[in-house]
Parts: C-alpha cells; sequence; structure tokens
C-alpha cells in the first residue's frame, strides 16, 4: 500500500497538468505600463528596458491598437514633459492640453474600449523630481493633495476611466473620490497605489520620465523614503490598503512585484477589491539583462514570475512584459 498518495499521478502529462491547474493566465490579466513623449513620429527605446519605448501620442495610439487586438485591455500612462514646464507646484499637471490630457483623448478616440489609467503623481512636472510639492525641506501633504485632485480631475475631463494615484499621500484617495465626484465624475474609478515601498527596483523607470529626486537650491529629501514606504514593513501595507478601501479606493496596488508577493498575498486577504500588483521596470530590467547574456531563458522566466504574481492574489499585473506574454498565451 506504499504510498497511499501519489501526487505524480496528476503531473503525468500536460493534459493531465492543465485540467489541475489553480491557477492561469489571460491577456485580460495585464495592464501595459506606456511612457508618452512629446512630438510627432518620436519612437525612442529606453536603454535600461530594453524593447519598451516612450513614443509620442499618434505612435502611442497604434501600439494602443495593437495590444488591443491582443487581447489586453487597459494601459496605464505616464508622460516625460520638457524641463521648462516643470515648477514646484507641478501646475502642468492639469494643464487641460497639456501631454497627458492630449494623450488620454487621443487613446480613448481611437480605441474608446481600451480602459486608460492615468498616472497621479507630480514627479514627472516637479523641478525637483518629487511627488509632491516641496516646503520647509519636505514633501508637503495636504497641499500636495489638493493639486492631485486637480489633476485627476483634468484626467476624468479628458476620459480617463480610472485614476491612478501614485504618490503615497495621506489622505488623497478620500480628496480624489470628493473631487471626482464634485466634478460630476462619479463613474470614474480610482486604482490607489497603496502599498508602493521605497524600492531600489524603480531605477529604470525613473531614467525613462527623468523623475528621479534631484539637486536642488533649496532643502529636498534625498530619496522618497518620508512617503513611500519602508520595504522592512508588512503590517503596515495593510493597514494603507484597508485606509484607501475606506477612503474609497476601487482597486489597490502592491508595488513592486516578485520581492513583494508576501505582501500581495497579505493585501489581497484583508481588502475586498481588486488587488493590481507593479512588475516594476528594475524587474524586467534584470530578466532582459540575464536573458541577453544568455544566463536565463526570457520567456520562461517572463512566464512563471507573471504565472507566481497571479498566483500570490493578483487580480490585475501592471507589466512591461504585457506584450510580449499576451502574443506567446494567443499561440497557445
Amino acid at each position: 500500500m506504499f504510498p497511499l498518495h501519489r501526487g505524480r499521478r496528476l503531473r503525468t502529462n500536460e493534459s493531465i497538468r492543465s485540467l489541475v491547474r489553480e491557477t492561469s493566465l489571460s491577456p485580460t490579466d495585464f495592464m501595459f505600463p506606456m511612457f508618452i513623449a512629446e512630438g510627432k513620429n518620436i519612437k525612442v527605446e529606453i536603454p535600461s528596458m530594453p524593447g519598451i519605448f516612450r513614443r509620442s501620442i499618434d505612435l502611442t495610439v497604434e501600439e494602443v491598437k495593437e495590444i488591443y487586438a491582443l487581447g489586453i485591455r487597459a494601459v496605464n500612462i505616464y508622460v516625460k514633459i520638457s524641463e521648462d514646464l516643470k515648477d514646484n507646484a507641478g501646475t502642468e499637471a492639469w494643464n487641460k492640453d497639456g501631454l497627458m490630457q492630449q494623450a488620454i483623448r487621443a487613446i480613448k478616440t481611437a480605441c474608446p474600449e481600451m480602459i486608460v489609467m492615468p498616472d497621479v503623481a507630480l514627479d514627472p512636472y516637479s523641478i525637483y523630481g518629487h511627488d509632491g510639492i516641496i516646503a520647509n525641506g519636505d514633501v508637503e501633504n495636504d497641499s500636495t493633495v489638493a493639486a492631485l485632485v486637480k489633476m485627476a480631475v483634468s484626467h476624468a475631463e479628458a476620459g480617463a476611466d480610472f485614476v491612478a494615484p501614485s504618490d503615497m499621500m495621506d489622505g488623497r484617495v478620500l480628496r480624489l473620490r470628493e473631487g471626482l465626484d464634485a466634478a460630476g465624475f462619479h463613474n470614474v474609478g480610482i486604482m490607489s497605489y497603496s502599498a508602493k515601498y521605497a524600492s531600489a527596483f524603480y531605477g529604470p523607470f525613473r531614467d525613462a520620465l527623468g523623475s528621479a529626486p534631484k539637486d536642488a537650491d533649496v532643502v529636498v529629501p534625498k530619496d522618497k523614503k518620508t512617503y513611500q514606504m519602508d520595504y522592512a514593513n508588512r503590517i503596515e501595507a495593510i493597514r494603507e490598503a484597508v485606509w484607501d478601501v475606506e477612503e474609497g479606493a476601487d482597486m489597490v496596488m502592491v508595488k513592486p512585484g516578485i520581492a513583494y508577493l508576501d505582501i500581495v498575498r497579505e493585501v489581497k486577504n484583508a481588502v475586498n477589491v481588486p488587488v493590481t500588483v507593479f512588475h516594476v521596470s528594475g524587474e524586467y530590467a534584470m530578466i532582459k539583462a540575464a536573458a541577453e547574456r544568455g544566463w536565463l531563458d526570457n520567456d520562461a522566466i517572463m512566464m512563471e514570475q507573471l504565472m507566481c504574481i497571479k498566483r500570490a492574489g493578483a487580480s490585475l499585473i501592471s507589466t512591461y512584459f504585457a506584450k510580449e506574454a499576451a502574443i506567446i498565451l494567443n499561440q497557445k
């Protein structure tokens, strides 16, 4: 009778394994982060992120159509603006004719069914590279939140389906919900970056947008640790996610991804809204660099990591691999 239980019976071949597989991936599980550049017919590869580009709006629209055809149904978008448009208050962020607002309108016009979730944070617009307004040597919370509300309403006016606050200011979800509702945008959702850690994995992203903290003529924080979370903390992430849901978030996010799967599961168990996970630029870049050297199989590692993120509890995965993974899934 030994052994009574044989787990290998359910691993005999791929047909059996597929019957009992607990987790599956689909292109609709992915959101594609996109970088928008000024100008026309612009396509510039980001050196630290092979295969990822800053595109002008016209080429972004063409890419959106292509990924929609692959089954991807959501994009989160970021803009790189000219230095002369930046200031401490981030006032370009709510310019109704700004690059972000133009991009939202263009995407929704060309592909109305694509869900557009623009980033809500001041760092792309700040002369100091911080996510908020600098006052007295720190990022001032409440004045930043007021600016974020104006930014989010301008995104909604342009046609955004969700706004995605990535700033980590206290109380911003409540104020965003109030501001959107007051402006008549009751059906525009909030996907909150609830557990966003002060991580070294963001380096390539900051290269893409020029949004790293900068030297300045006033005292500014040298990093983002006064508002992004300490990566030593777990319970704090649960608390932040619960607070955001209580304030009106329709989705919450954990960022980064692979190195934080314990947090993904904890948050998933604690809230009753969808959990998004950001498979971030550094995680992408490491796989690409290793694959270029022949140390790892790009496609195998990509699919394994995405499956692991989904298994941990992700309802949606924001990943630079979205297009590559969707192509592979569509071939099966």
